[in-house]
């Protein structure tokens, strides 16, 4: 199945609610396909939440949201999403392989061992793979994360604090496997609060209290904000009465 939608990920109004906590207050965003999207905030903004309702798991209250032209459910149900979470899902006393392997019969993957080994090439952990995961540094761990992640060949992926915790050349090594999945096509949802990860997206939407403040490509929002700096422009964009989103 091909998905013809020329936006990737397209939400409106999106609103969800814990308790008293408002975490998304009217989001609208859309995310074009092939690109790579930025959300930037503090924690707390709604970032992983609204990650959270685009891969399916938490169901929001109000607004819509759709997937490459169709639901989350089905988008996810047609195996076209891929998600790493900020806490890597992995079973810490099973090797690289056999992690692999229990995800590709998860996802029903053909060819599983073709696959698996075309995933630790990307990832540049063909070398580990009989490595007990309870072994591998937190770098080489974020490392499988984002194999599993892409073991199935998604056409969208969910990338929730990807490189949180990891150490300035890693998190380089990171972006080069993401644009390099860009170059193929993958489209790409980027959750972040560190600035120098966040202006090497494509676009950004600054996020603050569950909704969009503003969007458009680093130097936009640093022009628009008569900024310094991503950060800068950030914080100045925070306190504006009024900011809308660009482009």
């Amino acid at each position: 199945m091909k998905f013809q939608d020329a936006i990737a990920v397209r939400a409106r109004g999106v609103r969800k609610r814990f308790g008293t906590v408002d975490a998304l207050n009217g989001l609208d965003l859309e995310v074009r396909r092939g690109e790579i999207y930025g959300l930037l905030g503090p924690n707390g903004s709604g970032k992983t939440t609204f990650i959270r309702c685009v891969a399916g798991l938490v169901r929001i209250d109000a607004g819509t949201i759709t997937l490459l032209g169709v639901s989350p459910r089905e988008a996810v149900a047609a195996g076209r999403i891929g998600y790493m979470t900020q806490a890597a899902a992995l079973y810490a006393d099973l090797s690289v392989d056999e992690n692999l392997a229990f995800f590709a019969r998860l996802q029903d993957v053909p060819d599983t061992a073709t696959r698996i080994e075309e995933t630790l090439r990307t990832v540049e952990l063909l070398d580990r793979r009989r490595s007990i995961v309870s072994t591998l540094s937190g770098g080489l761990r974020t490392r499988l994360s984002l194999a599993a992640a892409l073991l199935h060949r998604p056409e969208l992926l969910l990338l929730d604090e990807p490189t949180v915790g990891i150490d300035p050349v890693l998190r380089r090594e990171f972006w080069t496997h993401f644009r390099e999945l860009a170059s193929r096509g993958v489209t790409m949802l980027v959750s972040s609060h560190v600035m120098d990860e966040a202006s090497r997206c494509d676009r950004l939407g600054l996020i603050r209290a569950g909704r969009v403040l503003a969007e458009g490509t680093a130097p936009e929002l640093i022009a628009r904000a008569g900024a310094r700096d991503l950060e800068s422009a950030f914080l100045a964009l925070d306190s504006a009465p009024a900011a809308g989103a660009i482009g």
